[in-house]
């Protein structure tokens, strides 16, 4: 008789022996002995051998393409109090991930990612947060695309979305401004049926990150310290009284059935 084992990573293209206890008299061995084979076959059965640079791989289910226009209303038209030069939106951060994380929330801290993007509409930190959520099998995206250089105006990207990992993240600086933003988190792409929502437009609110105390869109940087929670800032100045600052309008492009 022969107890073997195997384990198979198809995102590294190999397969590792585990073990192999053998016998071919099994009337030669005692009871005591056979137990310690069979358990000793049972324990590298049950063994996972990650090989170098190989890491989790997430289950991704159905993968459906889809794309998001970013269309900027704000103008000092619609929003006339404190109106800045120059009023433009930082390129496009998020991604498409899973319940199990949250990359930003109104009523909690802003992490490094959500800080610099709406404090200098940098883009790193948050991409290697959704990154690190990608290798621990949370998230299945990145999403990135470009600005919007003077608003009023719009911009558009495409993206991938897995059923196993259906909601999105997305946001964008409001600048120029101390730490204000605009976005939409844990947004599900499939309604309650399971099934994928040709069409989502949802309206955008100025959001403060709670990680400078600045109050107008030219204040000069003043850390909060300890940081405050992120904020809708409708009801605050200079935001008061003013329609949203634009849409997100997500289209499903692939073709899809209902499921069953």
């Amino acid at each position: 008789m022969v107890l073997q084992g195997f384990v198979g990573y198809t995102g590294c293209q190999r397969i590792v022996r585990l073990a192999s206890v053998n016998w071919n008299s099994r009337e030669k061995r005692s009871g005591f002995q056979m137990k310690i084979y069979i358990k000793l076959g049972l324990v590298l059965l049950l063994n996972v051998i990650l090989l170098p640079g190989c890491g989790p791989i997430p289950a991704t289910g159905e993968v459906v393409e889809y794309e998001v226009v970013f269309e900027a209303t704000w103008s000092e038209a619609t929003h006339p109090q404190d109106f800045p030069p120059g009023p433009h939106f930082s390129g496009l951060i998020g991604g498409t991930h899973n319940a199990d994380v949250t990359f930003w929330q109104e009523g909690e801290l802003a992490s490094l990612g959500i800080e610099q993007m709406a404090e200098v509409g940098s883009k790193t930190s948050l991409t290697n947060e959704v990154t690190a959520s990608i290798d621990t099998g949370e998230a299945f995206s990145v999403i990135s695309g470009g600005g919007i250089s003077s608003s009023p105006g719009s911009v558009t990207l495409t993206f991938q979305v897995s059923d196993t990992h259906s909601l999105v993240t997305l946001v964008s600086m409001i600048a120029p401004s101390p730490d204000w933003f605009v976005g939409v988190s844990n947004l599900d792409l499939r309604n309650t049926d399971g099934i994928w929502q040709g069409e989502v437009v949802v309206d955008l609110d100025p959001y403060d990150a709670g990680t400078d105390s600045g109050t107008t869109f030219t204040s000069g940087n003043a850390d909060t310290q300890p940081p405050d929670l992120i904020t809708n800032l409708n009801d605050s100045f200079p935001f008061m009284g003013t329609s949203p600052l634009g849409t997100f309008t997500f289209r499903l492009l692939t073709p899809t059935t209902a499921p069953g």
